[in-house]
Protein backbone atom coordinates (compact mmCIF):
# COMPACT_ATOMS: atom_id res chain seq x y z
CA UNK A 1 0.00 0.00 0.00
CA UNK A 2 2.67 2.51 1.20
CA UNK A 3 4.59 1.87 -2.14
CA UNK A 4 1.41 2.27 -4.10
CA UNK A 5 0.75 5.40 -2.64
CA UNK A 6 4.63 6.52 -3.59
CA UNK A 7 3.91 5.82 -7.10
CA UNK A 8 1.25 8.14 -6.98
CA UNK A 9 1.78 10.86 -5.53
CA UNK A 10 5.22 10.95 -7.97
CA UNK A 11 3.51 10.56 -10.41
CA UNK A 12 1.26 13.47 -9.57
CA UNK A 13 3.89 15.62 -8.35
CA UNK A 14 5.14 15.52 -12.33
CA UNK A 15 1.75 15.86 -14.04
CA UNK A 16 1.31 19.10 -11.47
CA UNK A 17 4.83 20.34 -12.51
CA UNK A 18 3.69 19.58 -16.14
CA UNK A 19 0.70 21.53 -15.52
CA UNK A 20 2.26 24.54 -14.27
CA UNK A 21 3.61 25.11 -17.54
CA UNK A 22 0.36 25.65 -19.03
CA UNK A 23 -0.88 27.90 -16.29
CA UNK A 24 -1.62 31.64 -17.74
CA UNK A 25 0.48 32.87 -14.64
CA UNK A 26 2.83 30.75 -15.51
CA UNK A 27 5.04 33.45 -17.50
CA UNK A 28 4.48 36.30 -14.73
CA UNK A 29 7.61 37.66 -12.83
CA UNK A 30 6.30 36.74 -9.82
CA UNK A 31 5.55 33.18 -10.86
CA UNK A 32 9.03 32.63 -12.31
CA UNK A 33 10.67 34.44 -9.46
CA UNK A 34 9.03 32.69 -6.69
CA UNK A 35 10.31 29.44 -9.19
CA UNK A 36 13.90 30.52 -8.87
CA UNK A 37 13.21 31.23 -5.26
CA UNK A 38 11.91 27.65 -4.62
CA UNK A 39 14.64 26.14 -5.99
CA UNK A 40 17.18 27.52 -3.96
CA UNK A 41 15.67 26.49 -0.73
CA UNK A 42 16.07 23.34 -2.10
CA UNK A 43 19.53 23.15 -3.00
CA UNK A 44 20.40 24.69 0.23
CA UNK A 45 22.44 22.20 2.68
CA UNK A 46 23.13 22.79 6.24
CA UNK A 47 27.19 24.24 6.80
CA UNK A 48 28.44 22.08 10.19
CA UNK A 49 31.90 23.60 9.84
CA UNK A 50 33.41 24.88 13.11
CA UNK A 51 32.99 28.58 12.76
CA UNK A 52 36.71 30.07 13.12
CA UNK A 53 34.92 33.97 13.74
CA UNK A 54 31.39 34.85 15.11
CA UNK A 55 29.98 38.19 14.21
CA UNK A 56 26.75 39.40 16.00
CA UNK A 57 25.27 42.38 14.24
CA UNK A 58 22.72 44.28 16.53
CA UNK A 59 21.05 47.37 15.08
CA UNK A 60 19.17 48.35 18.34
CA UNK A 61 15.47 48.93 18.29
CA UNK A 62 14.74 47.48 14.93
CA UNK A 63 12.11 45.02 15.28
CA UNK A 64 10.33 43.39 11.98
CA UNK A 65 8.48 46.63 12.16
CA UNK A 66 11.46 49.29 12.32
CA UNK A 67 13.51 47.10 9.58
CA UNK A 68 9.85 47.02 7.60
CA UNK A 69 10.52 50.65 6.97
CA UNK A 70 13.96 50.72 6.59
CA UNK A 71 13.80 48.36 3.84
CA UNK A 72 11.13 50.47 2.21
CA UNK A 73 13.32 54.09 2.58
CA UNK A 74 16.39 51.71 1.16
CA UNK A 75 14.60 50.86 -2.08
CA UNK A 76 12.88 54.56 -1.98
CA UNK A 77 16.23 55.98 -1.78
CA UNK A 78 17.62 54.36 -4.46
CA UNK A 79 14.77 54.88 -6.88
CA UNK A 80 12.62 52.37 -6.55
CA UNK A 81 9.06 51.97 -5.18
CA UNK A 82 10.72 49.99 -2.04
CA UNK A 83 8.54 47.73 -0.59
CA UNK A 84 10.23 44.75 -2.99
CA UNK A 85 13.87 46.29 -1.77
CA UNK A 86 15.92 43.29 0.23
CA UNK A 87 18.20 44.67 2.44
CA UNK A 88 21.45 42.40 2.99
CA UNK A 89 20.63 41.06 6.06
CA UNK A 90 17.39 40.08 4.31
CA UNK A 91 19.19 37.71 1.51
CA UNK A 92 20.84 35.57 4.51
CA UNK A 93 19.31 31.96 4.00
CA UNK A 94 18.36 31.41 7.58
CA UNK A 95 16.22 32.89 9.89
CA UNK A 96 14.01 32.71 12.62
CA UNK A 97 11.10 34.86 14.76
CA UNK A 98 12.80 36.07 18.85
CA UNK A 99 10.96 36.35 21.79
CA UNK A 100 12.50 39.50 23.65
CA UNK A 101 10.99 39.79 26.99
CA UNK A 102 12.92 39.85 30.11
CA UNK A 103 12.73 37.78 32.76
CA UNK A 104 10.82 40.58 34.99
CA UNK A 105 9.50 42.71 32.02
CA UNK A 106 7.05 41.98 29.47
CA UNK A 107 8.42 44.76 27.21
CA UNK A 108 12.27 44.60 27.40
CA UNK A 109 14.96 46.94 27.95
CA UNK A 110 18.56 46.57 25.83
CA UNK A 111 20.38 45.36 28.80
CA UNK A 112 19.13 42.51 29.81
CA UNK A 113 18.54 41.63 25.68
CA UNK A 114 22.00 42.05 24.73
CA UNK A 115 22.89 40.08 28.21
CA UNK A 116 21.00 37.09 27.08
CA UNK A 117 22.75 37.18 23.73
CA UNK A 118 25.92 37.10 25.55
CA UNK A 119 25.15 34.67 28.01
CA UNK A 120 22.44 32.35 27.41
CA UNK A 121 20.09 33.22 29.86
CA UNK A 122 17.24 36.13 30.12
CA UNK A 123 18.38 38.52 32.41
CA UNK A 124 16.36 40.91 34.90
CA UNK A 125 15.23 44.69 33.47
CA UNK A 126 17.72 46.73 33.24
CA UNK A 127 20.39 44.67 34.59
CA UNK A 128 23.78 43.13 32.94
CA UNK A 129 24.92 39.54 32.61
CA UNK A 130 24.06 39.20 36.27
CA UNK A 131 21.36 36.07 37.13
CA UNK A 132 18.00 36.01 37.97
CA UNK A 133 18.48 36.23 42.00
CA UNK A 134 20.43 39.65 41.58
CA UNK A 135 18.14 42.45 41.98
CA UNK A 136 17.86 46.21 40.19
CA UNK A 137 20.28 48.86 42.47
CA UNK A 138 21.31 46.54 44.58
CA UNK A 139 25.19 46.41 44.27
CA UNK A 140 25.64 43.42 47.33
CA UNK A 141 23.48 41.14 44.84
CA UNK A 142 26.20 41.48 42.30
CA UNK A 143 29.08 39.48 43.75
CA UNK A 144 27.12 35.88 43.71
CA UNK A 145 25.20 36.34 40.66
CA UNK A 146 27.83 36.95 37.60
CA UNK A 147 27.55 35.28 34.53
CA UNK A 148 30.32 33.84 32.35
CA UNK A 149 30.28 35.91 28.49
CA UNK A 150 30.39 34.67 25.43
CA UNK A 151 33.85 36.78 25.20
CA UNK A 152 34.98 35.67 28.16
CA UNK A 153 34.67 32.08 26.57
CA UNK A 154 36.32 32.60 23.49
CA UNK A 155 39.10 34.36 24.79
CA UNK A 156 40.02 31.97 26.60
CA UNK A 157 40.10 29.39 23.86
CA UNK A 158 42.16 32.21 22.18
CA UNK A 159 40.19 33.87 20.08
CA UNK A 160 40.04 37.75 20.09
CA UNK A 161 37.05 39.70 20.84
CA UNK A 162 35.80 43.15 20.00
CA UNK A 163 32.94 45.83 20.76
CA UNK A 164 31.64 48.37 17.84
CA UNK A 165 29.08 50.78 18.56
CA UNK A 166 27.51 53.89 17.34
CA UNK A 167 26.34 54.68 21.28
CA UNK A 168 28.40 55.12 23.82
CA UNK A 169 30.72 51.64 24.42
CA UNK A 170 29.70 51.39 27.94
CA UNK A 171 26.06 51.80 27.07
CA UNK A 172 23.70 48.45 27.40
CA UNK A 173 24.12 46.63 24.24
CA UNK A 174 28.01 46.91 24.39
CA UNK A 175 28.32 46.54 28.14
CA UNK A 176 26.94 43.13 27.23
CA UNK A 177 29.93 41.82 25.90
CA UNK A 178 32.39 42.64 28.78
CA UNK A 179 30.71 44.29 31.98
CA UNK A 180 28.23 42.32 34.48
CA UNK A 181 26.33 45.28 36.92
CA UNK A 182 23.42 45.69 38.54
CA UNK A 183 22.47 48.45 37.29
CA UNK A 184 23.28 49.87 33.49
CA UNK A 185 23.36 52.77 34.46
CA UNK A 186 26.81 52.76 36.45
CA UNK A 187 28.51 53.63 33.17
CA UNK A 188 31.12 56.36 34.75
CA UNK A 189 30.19 55.78 38.61
CA UNK A 190 28.81 53.49 41.46
CA UNK A 191 27.08 54.66 44.66
CA UNK A 192 29.50 55.35 47.47
CA UNK A 193 28.16 52.14 49.45
CA UNK A 194 29.32 49.93 46.70
CA UNK A 195 32.66 49.72 47.74
CA UNK A 196 32.93 46.56 45.73
CA UNK A 197 31.51 47.10 42.55
CA UNK A 198 32.91 48.66 39.44
CA UNK A 199 31.75 51.54 36.62
CA UNK A 200 30.91 49.90 33.47
CA UNK A 201 33.59 52.19 31.83
CA UNK A 202 36.47 50.29 34.33
CA UNK A 203 35.41 47.01 33.96
CA UNK A 204 36.33 47.67 30.11
CA UNK A 205 39.40 48.73 30.26
CA UNK A 206 39.91 45.86 32.60
CA UNK A 207 38.29 43.74 30.71
CA UNK A 208 41.14 44.94 27.71
CA UNK A 209 43.81 44.87 30.41
CA UNK A 210 43.07 41.55 31.02
CA UNK A 211 43.25 40.27 27.36
CA UNK A 212 39.88 39.86 26.89
CA UNK A 213 38.21 42.59 25.16
CA UNK A 214 40.95 43.39 22.32
CA UNK A 215 38.80 46.13 20.40
CA UNK A 216 36.06 48.64 21.90
CA UNK A 217 35.35 51.57 19.42
CA UNK A 218 31.95 53.98 20.15
CA UNK A 219 31.35 56.78 21.96
CA UNK A 220 31.21 57.63 26.04
CA UNK A 221 34.38 59.49 26.35
CA UNK A 222 33.02 61.31 29.35
CA UNK A 223 32.92 58.42 31.38
CA UNK A 224 36.73 57.49 31.17
CA UNK A 225 38.16 61.28 31.98
CA UNK A 226 37.50 62.76 35.85
CA UNK A 227 35.26 65.90 36.35
CA UNK A 228 36.87 68.95 35.67
CA UNK A 229 39.13 67.59 33.11
CA UNK A 230 38.52 68.47 29.50
CA UNK A 231 38.40 65.79 26.52
CA UNK A 232 39.82 65.97 23.58
CA UNK A 233 36.48 68.02 22.07
CA UNK A 234 36.32 70.42 24.63
CA UNK A 235 33.82 68.48 26.53
CA UNK A 236 34.03 67.94 30.64
CA UNK A 237 34.47 64.54 31.83
CA UNK A 238 31.80 62.64 34.28
CA UNK A 239 34.22 60.43 36.71
CA UNK A 240 33.73 61.10 40.46
CA UNK A 241 36.99 59.12 41.20
CA UNK A 242 39.96 61.55 39.97
CA UNK A 243 40.49 57.97 37.41
CA UNK A 244 41.56 59.25 33.82
CA UNK A 245 41.19 55.32 32.38
CA UNK A 246 42.02 57.15 28.69
CA UNK A 247 45.93 58.05 30.24
CA UNK A 248 45.46 54.18 32.04
CA UNK A 249 44.93 52.42 28.65
CA UNK A 250 47.62 54.17 27.21
CA UNK A 251 49.75 53.79 29.87
CA UNK A 252 48.99 49.65 29.46
CA UNK A 253 50.18 50.44 25.73
CA UNK A 254 46.91 50.98 24.17
CA UNK A 255 45.73 52.67 20.99
CA UNK A 256 43.64 55.43 21.49
CA UNK A 257 41.87 57.33 18.84
CA UNK A 258 39.48 59.65 18.92
CA UNK A 259 38.14 61.09 16.03
CA UNK A 260 38.67 60.41 12.17
CA UNK A 261 41.80 61.41 11.70
CA UNK A 262 43.18 59.35 14.78
CA UNK A 263 41.59 56.34 13.83
CA UNK A 264 42.80 56.24 10.42
CA UNK A 265 46.29 56.12 12.35
CA UNK A 266 45.92 53.10 14.22
CA UNK A 267 47.60 50.39 13.36
CA UNK A 268 45.46 47.28 12.55
CA UNK A 269 48.14 44.72 13.84
CA UNK A 270 45.97 42.43 15.99
CA UNK A 271 48.53 43.30 19.00
CA UNK A 272 48.35 46.37 20.13
CA UNK A 273 44.86 46.75 21.38
CA UNK A 274 42.42 49.42 20.40
CA UNK A 275 40.44 51.81 22.19
CA UNK A 276 38.13 54.50 20.15
CA UNK A 277 35.80 56.65 21.69
CA UNK A 278 34.75 59.79 18.98
CA UNK A 279 32.50 61.36 21.25
CA UNK A 280 31.65 62.56 24.70
CA UNK A 281 28.29 60.72 24.81
CA UNK A 282 27.02 59.01 21.79
CA UNK A 283 28.42 59.04 18.28
CA UNK A 284 25.94 61.60 15.91
CA UNK A 285 23.65 59.87 14.14
CA UNK A 286 24.76 59.30 10.40
CA UNK A 287 22.58 62.02 9.00
CA UNK A 288 24.66 64.56 11.20
CA UNK A 289 27.58 63.06 10.98
CA UNK A 290 30.76 64.99 9.68
CA UNK A 291 33.17 62.72 7.89
CA UNK A 292 36.50 64.28 9.09
CA UNK A 293 34.42 64.12 12.85
CA UNK A 294 33.58 60.53 12.99
CA UNK A 295 34.13 57.32 11.61
CA UNK A 296 30.99 55.27 9.92
CA UNK A 297 29.60 52.52 11.30
CA UNK A 298 31.27 50.44 8.17
CA UNK A 299 34.36 52.10 8.89
CA UNK A 300 34.79 50.81 12.31
CA UNK A 301 32.73 47.45 11.18
CA UNK A 302 35.67 47.77 8.63
CA UNK A 303 38.79 48.32 10.61
CA UNK A 304 37.61 45.52 13.66
CA UNK A 305 37.36 42.75 10.85
CA UNK A 306 40.98 44.05 9.95
CA UNK A 307 42.17 43.74 13.42
CA UNK A 308 40.73 41.26 14.63
CA UNK A 309 41.81 38.79 11.92
CA UNK A 310 44.81 38.97 12.49
CA UNK A 311 43.88 36.31 15.38
CA UNK A 312 44.46 32.58 13.09
CA UNK A 313 42.41 31.16 16.01
CA UNK A 314 39.59 33.22 14.87
CA UNK A 315 37.38 36.40 16.50
CA UNK A 316 34.17 37.09 18.22
CA UNK A 317 32.90 40.65 17.67
CA UNK A 318 29.68 42.55 18.29
CA UNK A 319 28.41 45.46 16.11
CA UNK A 320 25.78 48.00 17.53
CA UNK A 321 24.05 50.30 15.11
CA UNK A 322 22.50 51.76 18.81
CA UNK A 323 21.22 54.90 17.14
CA UNK A 324 18.26 53.46 15.00
CA UNK A 325 16.89 53.13 18.51
CA UNK A 326 17.78 56.63 19.71
CA UNK A 327 15.72 57.99 16.89
CA UNK A 328 12.91 55.79 17.49
CA UNK A 329 12.84 57.76 21.27
CA UNK A 330 13.00 60.49 19.77
CA UNK A 331 9.65 59.84 17.20
CA UNK A 332 11.63 61.23 14.39
CA UNK A 333 11.40 58.46 11.52
CA UNK A 334 14.15 60.29 9.42
CA UNK A 335 16.54 59.32 11.53
CA UNK A 336 15.96 55.81 12.37
CA UNK A 337 15.74 55.11 8.80
CA UNK A 338 19.13 56.74 8.03
CA UNK A 339 20.77 55.24 10.71
CA UNK A 340 19.02 51.94 8.95
CA UNK A 341 20.66 52.30 6.41
CA UNK A 342 24.00 52.79 7.93
CA UNK A 343 23.59 49.41 9.64
CA UNK A 344 22.69 47.57 6.32
CA UNK A 345 26.07 49.15 5.10
CA UNK A 346 28.23 47.49 7.88
CA UNK A 347 26.08 44.06 7.56
CA UNK A 348 27.22 44.16 3.97
CA UNK A 349 30.93 44.99 4.73
CA UNK A 350 31.07 42.37 7.24
CA UNK A 351 29.89 40.04 4.73
CA UNK A 352 31.84 40.64 2.14
CA UNK A 353 34.95 40.83 3.52
CA UNK A 354 34.37 37.82 5.90
CA UNK A 355 33.80 33.53 4.29
CA UNK A 356 30.68 31.58 4.78
CA UNK A 357 32.58 28.39 5.90
CA UNK A 358 34.32 29.62 8.69
CA UNK A 359 32.35 32.60 9.74
CA UNK A 360 28.63 32.83 11.56
CA UNK A 361 26.80 36.40 10.84
CA UNK A 362 23.91 36.99 12.74
CA UNK A 363 21.56 40.13 12.38
CA UNK A 364 19.25 40.40 14.91
CA UNK A 365 17.97 43.63 17.42
CA UNK A 366 17.39 43.77 20.73
CA UNK A 367 14.22 45.16 20.88
CA UNK A 368 11.08 46.71 18.73
CA UNK A 369 9.52 50.05 20.08
CA UNK A 370 5.90 51.14 19.39
CA UNK A 371 5.81 52.13 15.51
CA UNK A 372 2.94 51.72 14.27
CA UNK A 373 2.07 51.77 10.05
CA UNK A 374 -1.30 53.36 8.55
CA UNK A 375 -3.64 53.52 5.84
CA UNK A 376 -4.32 51.82 2.69
CA UNK A 377 -1.11 53.56 1.11
CA UNK A 378 -0.80 52.66 -2.69
CA UNK A 379 2.41 51.30 -3.84
CA UNK A 380 5.73 53.43 -3.52
CA UNK A 381 4.27 56.01 -0.73
CA UNK A 382 7.57 57.58 0.08
CA UNK A 383 7.31 55.79 4.04
CA UNK A 384 8.66 59.26 5.35
CA UNK A 385 5.61 60.84 4.22
CA UNK A 386 1.90 60.77 3.39
CA UNK A 387 0.04 57.94 2.94
CA UNK A 388 -1.22 58.23 -0.62
CA UNK A 389 -4.19 56.47 -2.06
CA UNK A 390 -4.19 53.22 -3.98
CA UNK A 391 -4.51 53.68 -7.95
CA UNK A 392 -6.39 51.44 -10.09
CA UNK A 393 -4.34 51.95 -12.42
CA UNK A 394 -0.62 50.82 -13.03
CA UNK A 395 1.25 49.76 -9.78
CA UNK A 396 2.10 53.28 -8.22
CA UNK A 397 0.11 54.94 -5.58
CA UNK A 398 -2.41 58.00 -7.18
CA UNK A 399 -0.66 60.79 -5.64
CA UNK A 400 -4.17 61.66 -3.87
CA UNK A 401 -2.95 61.98 0.27
CA UNK A 402 -5.51 59.85 2.17
CA UNK A 403 -7.47 61.62 4.97
CA UNK A 404 -8.25 61.10 8.34
CA UNK A 405 -12.31 61.16 9.20
CA UNK A 406 -10.87 65.13 10.42
CA UNK A 407 -10.00 66.11 6.97
CA UNK A 408 -6.46 65.77 7.32
CA UNK A 409 -3.90 63.82 5.69
CA UNK A 410 -1.20 61.35 7.60
CA UNK A 411 1.74 59.86 7.66
CA UNK A 412 2.53 55.95 6.89
CA UNK A 413 4.94 56.16 10.03
CA UNK A 414 3.37 56.93 13.52
CA UNK A 415 4.34 56.58 17.10
CA UNK A 416 1.82 54.93 19.64
CA UNK A 417 3.53 57.28 21.90
CA UNK A 418 5.67 59.74 22.31
CA UNK A 419 6.87 63.89 21.92
CA UNK A 420 4.94 63.62 18.90
CA UNK A 421 1.32 63.27 20.90
CA UNK A 422 -1.35 65.73 19.17
CA UNK A 423 -2.33 66.29 22.97
CA UNK A 424 -0.60 68.81 24.62
CA UNK A 425 -0.78 69.13 28.69
CA UNK A 426 -2.81 72.40 29.85
CA UNK A 427 -1.57 75.20 32.33
CA UNK A 428 0.61 72.33 33.51
CA UNK A 429 -1.65 70.31 34.65
CA UNK A 430 -3.34 66.92 34.24
CA UNK A 431 -6.01 68.11 31.35
CA UNK A 432 -4.79 67.50 27.89
CA UNK A 433 -6.15 68.48 25.10
CA UNK A 434 -5.65 69.26 20.86
CA UNK A 435 -6.19 68.11 17.60
CA UNK A 436 -4.07 66.95 14.58
CA UNK A 437 -2.12 69.54 12.81
CA UNK A 438 -2.95 70.09 8.69
CA UNK A 439 0.01 68.50 7.46
CA UNK A 440 1.82 68.63 4.15
CA UNK A 441 4.51 66.66 2.31
CA UNK A 442 7.33 68.76 2.67
CA UNK A 443 6.76 69.06 6.28
CA UNK A 444 6.73 65.50 6.51
CA UNK A 445 9.95 64.81 5.10
CA UNK A 446 11.73 67.19 6.71
CA UNK A 447 15.26 66.00 8.66
CA UNK A 448 13.81 66.98 12.24
CA UNK A 449 9.70 66.18 11.72
CA UNK A 450 8.56 64.54 14.96
CA UNK A 451 5.98 61.50 14.15
CA UNK A 452 2.44 61.97 15.25
CA UNK A 453 1.64 59.89 18.23
CA UNK A 454 -0.96 58.82 20.47
CA UNK A 455 0.07 59.13 23.96
CA UNK A 456 2.00 61.75 25.52
CA UNK A 457 5.38 60.93 27.07
CA UNK A 458 8.72 62.43 26.91
CA UNK A 459 10.08 59.44 25.47
CA UNK A 460 8.72 56.86 22.74
CA UNK A 461 8.85 53.47 24.41
CA UNK A 462 10.46 50.04 23.26
CA UNK A 463 7.58 47.23 22.22
CA UNK A 464 7.28 43.54 23.44
CA UNK A 465 7.21 42.45 19.52
CA UNK A 466 9.44 39.98 18.27
CA UNK A 467 12.35 40.94 16.66
CA UNK A 468 13.61 38.78 13.65
CA UNK A 469 17.19 36.78 13.60
CA UNK A 470 18.92 36.48 10.48
CA UNK A 471 22.08 34.51 9.77
CA UNK A 472 24.73 32.48 7.30
CA UNK A 473 27.63 30.82 8.06
CA UNK A 474 28.70 27.54 10.48
CA UNK A 475 25.32 26.14 11.98
CA UNK A 476 23.02 29.07 11.01
CA UNK A 477 20.35 26.69 9.77
CA UNK A 478 19.68 26.24 13.70
CA UNK A 479 17.73 29.75 13.47
CA UNK A 480 14.50 28.17 12.99
CA UNK A 481 10.88 29.33 13.89
CA UNK A 482 9.96 31.12 17.09
CA UNK A 483 12.93 31.02 19.51
CA UNK A 484 13.59 32.42 22.99
CA UNK A 485 16.42 35.46 22.41
CA UNK A 486 19.16 33.60 24.68
CA UNK A 487 19.32 30.80 22.46
CA UNK A 488 21.40 33.11 19.71
CA UNK A 489 24.01 32.38 22.25
CA UNK A 490 23.90 28.22 22.38
CA UNK A 491 23.91 28.62 18.42
CA UNK A 492 27.10 30.65 18.72
CA UNK A 493 28.60 27.99 21.17
CA UNK A 494 27.36 25.09 19.04
CA UNK A 495 29.39 27.09 15.95
CA UNK A 496 32.95 27.39 17.61
CA UNK A 497 32.90 24.04 19.18
CA UNK A 498 31.11 21.94 16.79
CA UNK A 499 33.01 18.82 16.39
Amino acid sequence: MKTSLSISAIALFASGAAMAQDLPQASSQWYTDAQAHIQEMIARQPNTNRAKNVILLIADGNGVGTNYAIRLFSGQQEGGLGEDYVQPQESFPHLALVKTYNINAQTPDSAPTAGAMNTGVKQRFNLINLGENALHDDCTTEADNKLTTFAEIVAAEGKSVGAVSTARITHATPAAVYAKTANRNWEGVVPDECTDSKDIATQLVDQMEAGVIDLAMGGGRRYFVPEGATTNEGGEGDRTDDVNLIDRAEDAGMQYAWNTATFEGLTLDGTTPVLGLFNDSHMEYEADRAEDDEPSLADMTRAAIEFLSQNENGYYLEIEAGRVDHANHDGNAYRTMVDGVAFADAVALADELTDDEDTLIIVTADHEHAIAFNGYCGRGTPILGLCYDVSSTGIKHSNEPLLGDDGKPYTVVGYLNGTGAVLKQENGGNDFSGSRPELTQEEATDVDYIQQALIPLSSETHSGEDVAVYAKGPWAHLFDGTIEQNVIFHVMQQAVHAE
